[in-house]
């Protein structure tokens, strides 16, 4: 695969909302439920299409242009701006390719997406300093950082968390940074035993937030205490982002070009490791890298890490642990050359130095 080159930056910028009011919050979710109500009606439109297509009716499934035209006229009576009908649908377009050719599930009470899109910034919003104006109100934020200036705001959204907390989440794009010289480039493997380990033999720990905190949540969980429950679990998700955004940019920073392996955790998350991958956030710290080298002008690749850990990366020689049973062995000795192998550190050794010769599966890099 060639590698991507880009000229610009799209990246998020997520305020918590100071939603302490009850007319705030009120507002907000009375804004959510008509959210609910068009995407609701989008799915009624695409099954309906989709029957009378079955039925041998020459019709197509409705487009994203199709909905929002069959939605105008609502934005008045529903509390909701316009761009927020042209987000839906094209929200509700994107998932419905996802799942093609069936039709995305209905939102109830119970199943609320409690998001409210806009396509644009500029027409339905204003910010002056720590306020946001939307239809007439007023919404007071915590700006934890400012928007660098020369940034252009896109497209925007409100969403809550796991506790009620609602966010507002605005996309910026911005000119990308002058390219890095590569001085210093490192290999990481990722791991459950170690978080990551680094082709220089560092070795990043797992925290397991969730471990800690998973008999706590069983006896929440028990009790019907779901306040309690989903106050821990957002708890659980924040401590594991804020570590992760601080792994992921110190390696940025250390190195100008990082190469990680494509462990894949949808496919460990459906054997008796699940609860273990799932906190290790393989995913998220990926994603983390890529955007965050680009946005500082390194570069990011991610290989295919096929036969890393039983390669030898002295000699080349295949003859390290294999298997679900070769997991135990942490640490072997080449037949061929006799090199004593960190498992881990060798597979991210192996990574980093065999880049060139492994499937390139993404490459991120600036002009």
């Amino acid at each position: 695969m060639p590698p991507a080159y880009i000229d610009v930056v799209i990246l998020t910028y997520k305020y918590r909302i100071k939603d302490g009011a009850n007319s705030t919050r009120r507002a907000l979710r009375a804004q959510a439920r008509a959210v609910n109500f068009v995407w609701n009606y989008c799915c009624q439109i695409d099954q309906e299409a989709a029957s009378r297509w079955k039925a041998g009716a020459s019709i197509k499934r409705p487009s994203a242009f199709d909905l929002a035209n069959l939605s105008r006229g609502v934005t008045k009576e529903l509390g909701i701006h316009s761009d927020t009908v042209d987000a839906i649908c094209k929200k509700f377009a994107d998932a419905r390719e996802a799942c093609f050719p069936k039709t995305p599930r209905f939102r109830s009470f119970k199943r609320n997406l409690d998001w409210i899109p806009f396509s644009n910034f500029s027409r339905p919003s204003r910010l002056d300093g720590n306020k946001l104006i939307v239809l007439k109100r007023t919404y007071h934020l915590w700006m934890s950082r400012p928007i660098p200036e020369g940034a252009k705001p896109k497209s925007w959204s409100f969403s809550t968390d796991a506790r009620g907390r609602w966010y507002v989440n605005i996309q910026i794009e911005m000119d990308a940074p002058e390219a890095r010289e590569i001085h210093s480039e490192v290999g990481v493997d990722l791991g459950l035993k170690t978080l990551a380990t680094l082709s220089n033999g560092d070795k990043i720990e797992m925290p397991a937030f969730y471990r800690r905190s998973e008999e706590l949540l069983g006896l929440y969980q028990r009790r019907k205490q779901t306040a309690r429950a989903r106050a821990l679990a957002a708890k659980v998700a924040n401590q594991r982002k804020d570590f992760l955004h601080k792994v992921s940019a110190n390696l940025v920073k250390a190195y100008d070009r990082i190469v990680v392996g494509d462990v894949s955790p949808s496919k460990l998350k459906r054997t008796n490791m699940a609860k273990s991958v799932s906190d290790a956030g393989w995913s998220m710290l990926r994603t983390m890298l890529q955007y965050k080298s680009i946005a500082t002008g390194a570069t990011c690749e991610i290989v295919s890490e096929r036969h890393s850990s039983a390669t030898c990366s002295a000699c080349g020689a295949r003859s390290g642990p294999k298997g679900i049973a070769g997991l135990r062995i942490r640490e072997w000795t080449c037949e061929d050359c006799g090199v004593v192998h960190d498992r881990d550190s060798n597979a991210a050794l192996n990574i980093l130095l065999g880049a060139e010769r492994r499937p390139l599966v993404e490459e991120i890099r600036l002009l």
